[in-house]
This record gives structure tokens, sequence and C-alpha cells, in this order.
């Protein structure tokens, strides 16, 4: 009866904590009921499709390049694509239940992909939102519900619940307590706090941690190519798009090559990336100082590094004469870079740990990256990707494939 009781006021609590932004109320007991679908279930494709088109006639997209490309990862020929590649026929499977989402405060779109991937999987779904008040979030949020007006996609939008609550509320606890899967994105202070509210035996968690990545650009080809101009694009959408906050967004710039065509390199690229920035981007008087701050604390911690003179602060350039193990801890925001010339890309093997996420390259073969893994061994680095496509999201992240890490596997014999 004590147990009872309890449940009840901590159900008070909750309710008066949440905000649902999706639906207007919910009824976390009976939303836990729910049967799981088989993954990319033809109602799921038909959601993502309409879900698909109406963001891209919404007025307000076109100002976000995050949601124009968020529109076309939903759309039918890229899921059907996505299904042929995922999908086994000879397997029975089904999702694992109810999905619990705690997304990352500083990406804008990053709790819709996470929603896509339950949906795709086969789940039904309890997303916490960011905090920040993006406009992104809104719009997403706001297409959701115009969806859930046509009655013959209910029964995807009803497997979908939207919230926000304070870091106070208990509402983590309980939707802790309730869920099949928690899936937690953000650093890992954030990810041992939410640990420590219980989830049921045979409850999983998958977590997705604060990570570092990085750039490799051979000069030898960077030169021949002559598309600097479209290269600088490139880099600025993987870093100036998310003030370099994604943790997709590369920190650390490799040159390889000859000595005199890296310098030759360094100088035409950062000068079009300058080009760029000064019509599109505006560093904040505050980062500009963090800048400044990481340097000095760099500058302790790490011999014979130099700072590049720059035109103004859009562009933070750190140059380094080794590559020191700790060089993931120095990272800042909106154009903090560290550079380095290397002789073989195999150097960074002595410094890639499990921190280390995402690889963007320009003129490399494939060839060479896949021996460069086969022959380092490393434990970090789990998506090698040209300049320009590290934010695109795929079911493949971090090392998991989110279809099979959310559905289980039942077996025939």
């Amino acid at each position: 009866m004590q147990r009872l009781e309890a449940v009840v006021i901590l159900m008070k609590e909750i309710f008066s904590d949440i905000e649902f932004v999706f639906p207007k109320k919910a009824d976390f007991e009976n939303f836990a009921k729910k049967f799981p679908l088989e993954p990319f279930s033809i109602e799921t494709i038909n959601f993502l499709d309409e879900f698909s088109k109406k963001l891209l006639d919404d007025q307000q997209t076109k100002d976000y390049p995050d949601l124009i490309t968020l529109s076309f990862f939903c759309r039918r020929a890229n899921i059907i694509q996505l299904k042929n590649k995922h999908c086994n026929s000879n397997e029975l499977r089904l999702g694992v239940g109810l999905l619990f989402h705690i997304s990352p405060s500083n990406v804008a779109v990053n709790f819709a992909y996470s929603l896509i991937s339950g949906l795709l999987s086969g789940n039904f779904n309890i997303i916490r939102l960011p905090s920040i008040l993006f406009d992104q979030v809104e719009i997403i949020c706001k297409v959701i519900k115009k969806i859930n007006k046509d009655p013959k996609h209910f029964y995807i939008t009803s497997r979908i619940i939207l919230v926000r609550y304070q870091r106070t509320s208990n509402a983590t606890k309980y939707l802790s307590s309730i869920c099949d899967a928690r899936i937690i994105w953000g650093g890992n202070e954030t990810i041992n706090q939410i640990r420590e509210n219980k989830i049921r035996s045979r409850s999983f968690d998958l977590t997705f941690a604060d990570r570092y990545s990085l750039c490799v650009i051979n000069a030898d080809k960077y030169l021949k190519d002559n598309i600097s101009k479209k290269i600088a694009k490139s880099f600025y959408n993987d870093t100036y798009l998310f003030d370099q906050n994604a943790c997709t967004s590369p920190h650390l710039i490799i040159w390889l090559g000859d000595k005199d065509k890296v310098i030759k390199s360094r100088d035409i690229f950062w000068k079009s990336l300058h080009e760029i920035l000064k019509h599109e981007y505006k560093v904040q008087p505050i980062i500009a100082v963090n800048k400044l701050a990481t340097l000095f604390s760099q500058s302790i911690d790490i011999n014979n590094i130099k700072n590049i003179k720059t035109e103004d602060n859009l562009i933070f350039r750190v140059e380094l004469e080794k590559l020191p193990k700790k060089i993931h801890k120095y990272r800042c925001s909106s154009g903090y870079f560290n550079e380095y010339h290397a002789d073989n890309i195999l150097e960074i093997k002595k410094i890639v740990n499990k921190s280390y996420q995402t690889l963007s390259y320009y003129g490399l073969e494939k060839k060479e990256l896949k021996n460069f893994i086969n022959e380092s061994k490393i434990k970090g680095i789990d998506r090698i990707v040209p300049i320009g496509r590290t934010s695109e999201f795929s079911l493949i992240w971090d090392g998991y494939d989110l279809i099979r890490k959310l559905s289980r596997l039942c077996e025939i014999i």
C-alpha cells in the first residue's frame, strides 16, 4: 500500500512538472502497453514520407539547412533504400517496445533523428526535447501536429510523445522505470546522472556520449583539384552551421603531403573559408573570450603550440608541433581549430581513443582509409566521410546498427 501511494505521489509530481508538446496530454501507463511493430513498417514509411513533404512545404524550413536535410532523409525513396540495406527478409524482428529518448540540448534536430530511428526499428517513443527553444524544434513539432489531423497517420502519431521538463523533475526517474530501452545523448556527466535512475532488468541503455572529430586533407590533391571555394563551403557546413558544437564537427585538421604544398594549401583553405564567414557568420563576444581562454589553457599543458594570427576572430588557428594524446580535451566552439602536418595518416594512431567519432577527409582514396583502419587497429573513429557530409545522419551511428540494437530477433527453428 505504501508503495502504491508513493507511485501516486510521484505521478502527481511528474504531471505537474511536464510540458506536453505532443500530444496535449498523455497516459504514460497505457502508452507503455502498446505493441511493437516490425522494422520499416509500411505505416511508418508512409508517415515519414508525409512528414518529409509537409516539412519541405513549410515556409520556415528554407531558412534552416538542417531541416532541409532532415526532409530529404525522410522521403520515401531514401527510406526504402535504407530498408533494403538494413532488413533481412529471412529474419523475424520486432521493436523492443517503449523507447525513452533524452536528446542533447545543443543540436536542434538530433531529437528528430533519434525519434525516426525509434519508429523505423518498430518502437513507440517518448522524447525529452532539448531545453533550448530552437526554432527548428518548434517547426518539426508543428509539422507532426499537422499530420496528426489526418486519421490515416494516427497509427504512427499515436506512438509518439514529445515532452519538456526541468532537470529537477522526477520525470526521468519515472520514465526510466517504464521504458524497454533508454536512448541517451549527451556528455559523460549527463549520461552518468541519468543512469542513476534505474531501469527494469530486461531494459537497456544505448548511449551517445560527447565525441571528438577530426579532418584529414591531402594538400597535393587539394591544390591539383583547384576547387577551394567548394571545399570551404562543405567544411563550413560541417562546422559553423552547428557552431562547431556537434560531435561530428572537426576540431583537429591533419594536413598530409609535401611541406611547401601544405603551406600553400592551408593559406588558400583558410582564406576561402574566411570569405564565406565574413558574409554568413558572426561570433558572439562570449565565444571570443572562450577561444582565448582555451588557447591559454592549452598553452599551459602542451608545449610548442603556435597561435596563427588571423584577420579577426572568425577563425582561431592553433598550430601543433607534435600530436599530444590529450588534444581532444582542448576544444572550443565557433571556429577553434588545431592543425598538424603529418608525414603519414598513421601518425594519428597514437592519439585516437574511444572519444574520437568522425574522420572527414579530402584527397584520400577509400582503399587508403580502409588500410589505415586495418593497420592501426584504433579503438576510436566510427565514421569516415568526405568533407561536407559529417552531419549526415545514418542508421549506423557511433558504431551501432540502430535497427538491430533497437529491435529483437525472434528465432524459429
